[in-house]
């Protein structure tokens, strides 16, 4: 790291103001901060200081999602190696040739009961998407921070992890390139960049690939095995997780049977996250893991976490209680909503977005609780859609700065009235 130091302070003159390469600044710029911390501070006493700047910030959300993302390697590879333990052959030429030669031989390379053969598995579906997504989503930040004569900063590492964990495994990666394009140019570069969006980005690029390429982004060949999942005869919908939403929407589940209990075998799986989805979705148990971290640096509110909850079962609840003899979602239990599909993800890093979501404390818990209604009523009462969570955060971005405003001129005028003004 040493070496590499003192390569970047040699070439550090060429693209400073007047150097060579000025107009390229953030070319160099852009790995610098990425490694090291800034070479510029801020001085004087006017300045707030304190430990925790974007950098910071965003890393410790990476951190956060670290669960997520061994959990979409080990769930990814195992979910695949059952399908192929069942007759299936979901895998490439070239990707059967890597890991062959990372494995040795097809009998480790597809034992589903092999941790290690899962991680590898998942690694060849998920690497190639994280490499696309930093690849295209990295080099339009540097040209519109060159374009703008800019520093490149740290807002898209983020975005880096979450896009390809929001996605199903076997999106075919040009979609994938073209999402993370759309997202970056249209819902931040659009706004201003960092800070300056309406939308979550990741969700935005989600939401494009939904829309235009609905059979690819909603897994039209979902993996799993036909004795192991929940109504397998349903039509299943591979985006997040859907196969007991759909089995929902279709009423093949019986709820009261002891393995669909809190507890059970089949809610076990679901909260463990070994059920096919997108691949960072399946496990709340590593959601859970995320929200704890986020809630305990102070990096993710709790208040829209708990907004969400608060919202999701209050709904649940109104719904069970009214019931419906022709949409059984109706009867599908709260614990149940919050542990398949994109809820957990959704509530702990995407609704948290301190960017998208209301910053005013009371404006996140009513943002949170909007977020989890809405999901609810596209989950039950649109059967054709058994999701709903991407919609749902979408659409409270958009009404952030309404709520937050409300709370500001109330604050205000609070504090006119208290000061005799």
């Amino acid at each position: 790291m040493k070496a590499l130091r003192k390569l970047l302070d040699s070439q550090a003159h060429l693209f400073e103001k007047g150097g060579k390469f000025e107009q390229f600044e953030a070319l160099y710029e852009a790995p610098d901060t990425l490694l090291y911390t800034p070479g510029h501070v801020t001085k004087g006493s006017i300045h707030v200081r304190d430990g925790l700047d974007l950098k910071r910030m965003m890393i410790t959300v990476v951190v956060a999602l670290l669960p997520c993302v061994v959990m979409a390697l080990y769930n990814t590879g195992y979910q695949a190696n059952l399908a192929i333990s069942s007759g299936a052959k979901p895998l490439d030429a070239w990707q059967m040739d890597l890991l062959l030669m990372i494995m040795g031989s097809e009998g480790a390379a597809f034992d589903p009961n092999s941790l290690y053969a899962n991680l590898m598995h998942g690694a060849i579906w998920f690497i190639p998407l994280m490499v696309v997504t930093g690849f295209v989503g990295g080099h339009i930040e540097m040209i519109f921070a060159i374009m703008r004569k800019h520093e490149v900063n740290e807002g898209f590492l983020v975005t880096w992890f979450l896009f390809p964990l929001v996605l199903p495994p076997t999106l075919p990666l040009w979609q994938a390139a073209l999402g993370i394009a759309f997202a970056v140019i249209l819902a931040k570069e659009a706004f201003g960049g960092t800070g300056m969006n309406v939308l979550n980005v990741a969700l935005m690029g989600r939401a494009f690939l939904f829309f235009a390429y609905p059979a690819q982004i909603s897994g039209d060949q979902p993996w799993y095995a036909a004795d192991g999942v929940a109504g397998s005869s349903a039509s299943i919908d591979g985006l997040s997780g859907a196969t007991y939403l759909a089995g929902a929407a279709a009423g093949s589940i019986d709820w009261a049977s002891p393995d669909m209990a809190v507890g059970g075998t089949q809610w076990m799986n679901a909260f463990l996250g070994s059920v096919p989805g997108s691949m960072g979705e399946t496990s709340a148990l590593a959601c859970l893991i995320g929200a704890v971290i986020l809630i305990a640096t102070g990096i993710g509110s709790w208040r829209t976490m708990l907004g969400v909850t608060v919202g999701t079962a209050v709904m649940v609840l109104l719904l069970n209680g009214v019931g419906s003899e022709t949409n059984p979602a109706f009867a599908m239990p709260l614990m149940w909503h919050l542990v398949v599909g994109g809820w957990a993800f959704g509530t702990v890093f995407m609704a948290t977005d301190p960017v998208t979501s209301a910053f005013t404390h009371k404006g996140k818990l009513i943002y949170g609780f909007g977020i989890g209604v809405m999901v609810v009523l596209v989950r039950v009462i649109n059967p054709a859609y058994p999701e709903g969570m991407m919609l749902a955060i979408l659409f409270m971005n958009m009404f952030a700065p309404f709520i937050d405003h409300f709370f500001v001129e109330a604050n205000i005028k609070r504090r006119i009235a208290r000061n005799g003004a």
